[in-house]
């Protein structure tokens, strides 16, 4: 008896083991209502997996780094001027100017750099509605571009751009900080105009940053609003008790053309809130055909210095003819008036003619080779053996590569 009980016992035991080990669908047998409510319960609120506190860091600053696009270049020249100046003309935060009216290629014979740019940017979209832009950068031209910082040179030379933006809705972006002028055809980035040198609209017309708040809304495709309330012309820190105000219309009629109506007024001088200074600048830009693209640009300013009213104007014309992806020709004629010599120094007109060949390379490298001829109707442009001419005659060669991590 006590050998059957046991022979049925491990009977039942083995039947139960295989029972366990044989899927429900072939065995053909039900399985218990236990069973069943274990593994609903378990299908339904498996256990966590065990996060890796270090992955988990990775994915979010991955994730950070994806919406950032790193930006840069180094750009670098050789200039050389047929007066062979002995001497130079000017000095601008302790950059000696030797090719005269020129801004950032100054240096005559020698083989120099210009600028070297890194910049970040998260934009601010519908999706993260907070970004930054920063700029920093470094060399002769940094300098020459916060000569006249009330705060110093110490500073601010190294940061172009720093500013926050907030997107309020769907068209309305607020920026707040310092950044580069609305006005002019031409910017601080060789890489980004048709010619090497900058003209003389860009060097003696108009300003090159501020420093406040920048409102811009987008109408629709076809017209766009900007608004700004600034320091000041060039001012990170403020040189008086004064505000200067901004606006900005930009029209784009058809695909192919577009226009900008840009206006800067408030008080510059230092210490004085009362005289204003009032700056007005029209650019037009046509595209002819993928191979051919126009432009000009015109400003009209006005101060007041001792008492006195002062004013200049100019106007610019350029075109570019792109022949290939990796080659392309653009000529450049401006006259600036300064019939007072409140930008210059000295009261004079002047004219300058360019030619510049531009030779790109896919991978970020860009050569141009440009001549420029500068006539003015009084002896400002110094030659050799301390002569003062009327002219100026320069040839350039200038060498930059450029990068960026946003997706081609």
């Amino acid at each position: 008896m006590r050998k059957l009980v046991w022979s049925v016992l491990v009977v039942s035991l083995s039947s139960g083991a295989a029972f366990a080990q044989t899927p429900a669908r072939d065995s053909g047998l039900a399985l218990p209502p236990v069973t069943l409510a274990a593994a609903s319960a378990l299908a339904a609120d498996p256990a966590p997996a065990a996060q890796d506190p270090a992955a988990k860091q990775d994915s979010a600053t991955l994730d950070f780094f994806r919406k950032i696009e790193i930006s840069g270049f180094a750009d670098t020249y050789y200039t050389y001027n047929f007066n062979r100046p002995s001497q130079p003309c000017a000095t601008v935060g302790g950059v000696s100017v030797s090719n005269c009216l020129y801004n950032f290629n100054v240096a005559h014979n020698s083989f120099s750099l210009n600028l070297a740019e890194v910049a970040l940017e998260k934009k601010a979209t519908a999706d993260s509605r907070a970004g930054f832009r920063l700029d920093l950068d470094y060399g002769p031209t940094a300098t020459m571009l916060h000569a006249a910082e009330p705060g110093g040179t110490t500073t601010y030379e190294n940061i172009e751009q720093a500013y926050v933006s907030v997107l309020a809705g769907k068209a309305l972006q607020l920026d707040f900080g310092k950044f580069v002028t609305w006005s002019g055809q031409e910017v601080i980035e060789s890489k980004d105009n048709w010619n090497y040198s900058r003209g003389l609209l860009f060097s003696w017309a108009i300003p090159y940053y501020h420093t406040g708040l920048r409102a811009t809304y987008a109408v629709n495709d076809k017209v766009s609003l900007a608004g700004f309330l600034v320091n000041g012309w060039n001012n990170a820190e403020d040189n008086n008790a004064g505000k200067t105000v901004g606006g900005q219309i930009i029209l784009n009629p058809t695909a192919k053309l577009a226009v900008i109506e840009n206006y800067t007024g408030g008080p510059e001088q230092a210490d004085d809130n009362d005289d204003w200074r009032h700056l007005s600048d029209t650019i037009a830009t046509y595209t002819v055909n993928d191979k051919v693209s126009l432009a000009a640009n015109y400003d009209y300013g006005s101060d007041k210095l001792l008492g006195e009213k002062v004013q200049w104007q100019g106007f610019a014309g350029f075109a570019r003819f792109q022949a290939n992806p990796w080659f392309a020709l653009s000529p450049r004629f401006e006259y600036f008036n300064d019939e007072d010599g409140f930008s210059t120094g000295t009261a004079q007109n002047v004219k300058e003619a360019t030619i510049t060949a531009e030779f790109k390379h896919k991978d970020g490298l860009l050569m141009r080779l440009e001549y420029r001829g500068d006539f003015s109707d009084t002896e400002f442009f110094s030659k050799r053996l301390d002569e003062m001419v009327k002219s100026q005659n320069t040839f350039t060669i200038g060498v930059i590569y450029s990068f960026s991590t946003k997706a081609q």
